[in-house]
């Protein structure tokens, strides 16, 4: 039986390796010259309803110690629930040049529509782009900016933790800061860095000109992962800033999160099919537990002490999040939880995004319009 050790050690060396990772986190994350010039930026935001902390989240752009720079929020329509706050948010700053583009869009993908339309706004020659609920440090601007100034890098992204309300949103939190962000490390350990994260998408503009605009992305759901693929593949590096935002999970239920969870899923397997099933080598919780069975105690406490000790160490030291470590007893219950997620993201084509049920295509391309449920009956 000591076959069946095999699987969860596997897994121990995975996470040793994340290990590995989060302590070269510091001289792995880029750090541009001193020096380097700050251009002026367009910061685009595709805005969908009033997230949870939103003032919050947009005032966090407005305060940023830049030389030059603008805001251009874009919606789907001039009755967006969050509009109220963006001309709050033009008040309080009446120095920024703050805008608001309504831009109705018939794009599959109605965020890559509306920051199409953004884009053809911008005044600037640098653009950085984040979902609607990110809240930025000070410095953030500079750090994801700067880089830009050589040629050779392409693209900017950074990692991200999570708030969270309700146990099911702090499940998820906790996928984040100890599954997901240590396999963005390892992935970058092992030279797989043609992502981008859609916490922080910096680009100039000549580069996205380069791929076609968002338009040659506004069909597929991932548009992230689609816009650092096109621009790795244009010869372009792709960097982490050495700054980690944050966003919001609100007041989720345990629907809620699965679907979210599963669409998260779905959309890798159809995007990167090979990486998501070998994946499956990485559960070190389920591997522990075969093990344990197995009887080889040894190889699933040690995969499971590598688990933990991971998880932990990325989330205090790469994402300085304070609520993994008194609840480090929880990350093998979420894995459990996360385990479910990963069989039911490898099986279906249709996801939850918002109000609306889609259909996934094999290629990652968004479903026709016959396809497509835009407003389901069941919401």
């Amino acid at each position: 039986m000591i076959w069946l050790a095999l699987p969860a050690l596997c897994a121990g060396v995975y996470y040793l390796l994340a290990i590995v990772a989060a302590l070269r986190w510091d001289g792995d994350c880029y750090a541009p010259h001193p020096e380097a010039p700050l251009l002026p930026v367009s910061i685009l935001k595709p805005v969908h309803g009033r997230d949870p902390r939103f003032y919050e989240a947009i005032r966090s752009h407005a305060v940023q110690d830049y030389p030059e720079f603008e805001i251009l929020f874009g919606v789907g329509n001039a009755d967006d629930g969050a509009l109220d706050d963006i001309e709050r948010l033009k008040r309080e700053f009446p120095e920024r040049r703050i805008e608001i583009v309504v831009a109705p869009t018939k794009a599959p993908n109605a965020k890559a529509g509306v920051l199409a339309e953004l884009a053809r706004h911008a005044r600037y020659s640098v653009l950085v782009i984040n979902d609607s609920d990110i809240v930025v440090e000070p410095g953030y601007l500079r750090a994801v900016v700067a880089p830009l100034a050589e040629e050779r890098i392409g693209l900017v992204t950074c990692l991200y933790r999570a708030e969270a309300a309700t146990w099911p949103s702090q499940a998820e939190a906790l996928s984040i800061a100890t599954e997901f962000a240590p396999s963005v490390l390892m992935a970058r350990l092992v030279g797989q860095a043609e992502f981008a994260l859609g916490s922080t998408l910096a680009l100039r503009a000549a580069v996205l000109r380069e791929i076609g605009g968002f338009e040659a992305i506004a069909d597929y759901l991932a548009d992230d992962y689609q816009l650092g693929c096109r621009i790795s593949a244009r010869g372009y590096r792709i960097v982490l800033a050495p700054v980690v935002v944050e966003t919001d999970f609100g007041a989720e239920t345990w629907l809620d999160s699965w679907r979210h969870q599963v669409r998260w899923s779905r959309t890798i397997r159809v995007s990167r099919p090979l990486g998501y099933y070998g994946y499956v080598i990485t559960q070190a919780t389920i591997w522990a537990l075969v093990a344990f069975a197995a009887g080889q105690w040894w190889a699933g406490a040690a995969a499971l002490a590598l688990r933990v000790a991971a998880g932990v160490l990325v989330a205090a030291h790469v994402l300085k999040d304070r609520n993994v470590a008194p609840n480090f007893w929880a990350i093998p219950l979420r894995d459990l939880f996360g385990f479910a997620v990963w069989l039911g993201g490898a099986f279906g084509s249709t996801v939850w995004w918002r109000d609306r049920k889609l259909r996934l295509r094999p290629d990652g391309r968004l479903g026709s319009a016959a396809d497509l449920d835009v407003r389901a009956a069941s919401r």
